[in-house]
């Protein structure tokens, strides 16, 4: 056995504390393939929403995140296994000592859990693992997943990601197809260590659904064209179909990227009954006083985003449309992401009704020979909003500076400073969030 698959079995099973011997190991061709990091994230946030009770966030902590990635073994079919550690730990701040409702349900508000008293938990962890199933160019997983879909999206916006547990197959059997599909039952959200299972924006009495069906197709029209399709169900909540388009043109002079999306959701089980959304499968909206219809699902989304470049800079413009009675339904466990282009650090923009244009300017300051150095600004504009009968409005505005350490003795420490600011007839927030970042690869 050689240095590698030692070091990668010592790994392994010590984060998994298996009983397994050196002479098992060499026998799981995996090893060769394998990879493992260890990653350090140094996380601040201050949050202030002016027009609320809600006390100020003003927390940081430490997370340690352990990553390891086998290969498979070897044979018409391949067999891997994926195992992930994570380490929260409070430096300073959090928790909610004298408000009322101190106790917080996991994934909503900051970044801890908290304690009986209020206050955060010094530290929290989470050891998770996928098993993994290969034939051919098609993967079978078993486990934690995070994907990142037209129809689904884990956060990563706190100290720890978000994790969903299910089963997902990606199929790669031809060069222009790649096929998805899946089933997820659970959700750890950030600030926690249980899993919870799913629901939507609305939903009451604690209804939840351990039921959420996907699958989906992205063919490679051209090699600057990409065509989507994909189909999601939340058992008693909804199903979803979305079409996509992406498209990237050379021109003589810059690149253009179109992004095109759209979006129709209805009810599903007991959302589409009077009497199952009386027990709690709700949806956020508007139907109007006195509907029968009030948190039924109804609703469809689309959208357009262009984005010129040229040298370091990008350029973009876009617009969304959110028609129907119902807000855009998306897993919304306290602290989700949507695959919307409205996905915005504070707000989503996706409230019944709204129309929202979208103007963005990022520069790529490699350009001028400054590497791993870039900006970013984001403006949102929302109004038309269905809320009690009135046309409402919101807009935030973000701002982000990063940069990654190109060479030398500190090569690849990262730093980020985000900033937003959001106002509206909804919310009036300021978040600010400053991150420093290292990942040591350990195989």
């Amino acid at each position: 056995m050689n240095r590698k698959s030692t070091l990668t079995l010592a790994v392994v099973a010590g984060a998994l504390g298996l009983p397994v011997t050196l002479q098992e190991a060499a026998a799981a061709g995996f090893i060769e393939d394998s990879k493992a990091t260890l990653g350090f994230k140094t996380f601040y946030m201050n949050q202030d929403d002016r027009n609320s009770d809600r006390p100020r966030i003003d927390e940081t902590g430490q997370a340690f995140l352990f990553e390891y990635k086998s290969g498979f073994t070897e044979g018409f079919v391949g067999f891997g296994l994926d195992v992930i550690a994570q380490e929260g730990v409070r430096l300073d701040g959090g928790g909610r000592a004298g408000k009322a409702g101190a106790e917080r349900a996991p994934g909503s508000g900051s970044m801890f859990p908290l304690k009986s008293n209020g206050k955060s938990q010094e530290d929290f962890g989470r050891l998770n693992a996928t098993g993994k199933m290969r034939i051919s160019k098609t993967v079978a997983e078993v486990g934690v997943l995070r994907p990142t879909l037209p129809i689904l999206k884990s956060n990563d916006g706190r100290l720890l990601p978000q994790l969903f547990h299910g089963a997902q197959v990606t199929s790669k059997e031809l060069d222009s197809l790649t096929l998805v599909g899946g089933r997820l039952e659970h959700s750890t959200e950030r600030n926690s260590t249980d899993s919870q299972a799913l629901f939507i924006s609305g939903a009451a009495n604690n209804q939840r659904s351990n039921e959420f069906y996907y699958g989906g197709v992205d063919y490679k029209a051209t090699k600057a064209l990409t065509l989507q399709y994909y189909y999601s169900n939340l058992d008693d909540f909804y199903e979803q179909h979305f079409f996509g388009l992406v498209h990237n043109w050379a021109l003589p002079v810059g690149a253009l990227k179109s992004d095109l999306r759209y979006w129709t959701s209805n009810s599903d089980g007991a959302n589409g009954s009077s009497s199952g959304r009386a027990e709690g499968y709700r949806s956020t909206g508007y139907w109007g006083s006195g509907s029968s219809h009030v948190g039924e699902v109804d609703n469809d989304t689309w959208s357009a985003m262009f984005t010129y470049t040229l040298g370091g800079h990008a350029l973009g413009a876009g617009y969304q449309k959110v028609t129907g009675h119902s807000d855009f339904p998306y897993l919304n466990m306290g602290g989700a992401s949507t695959p919307l282009i409205t996905d915005a650090i504070n707000e989503k923009f996706a409230r019944a009704g709204e129309q929202t244009w979208v103007g963005s300017y990022s520069y790529n300051f490699a350009a001028i020979g400054v590497p791993g150095l870039s900006t970013s600004l984001l403006y949102f504009s929302g109004d038309g909003i269905n809320a009690k009968g009135q046309d409402q409005e919101e807009w935030e505005r973000d701002f982000s500076v990063n940069y990654v350490v190109p060479s030398g003795l500190l090569k690849g420490v990262g730093v980020s400073w985000r900033n937003a600011t959001s106002r509206g007839d909804f919310r009036e927030r300021d978040d600010n969030r400053l991150y420093l970042t290292y990942s040591l690869p350990l195989l």
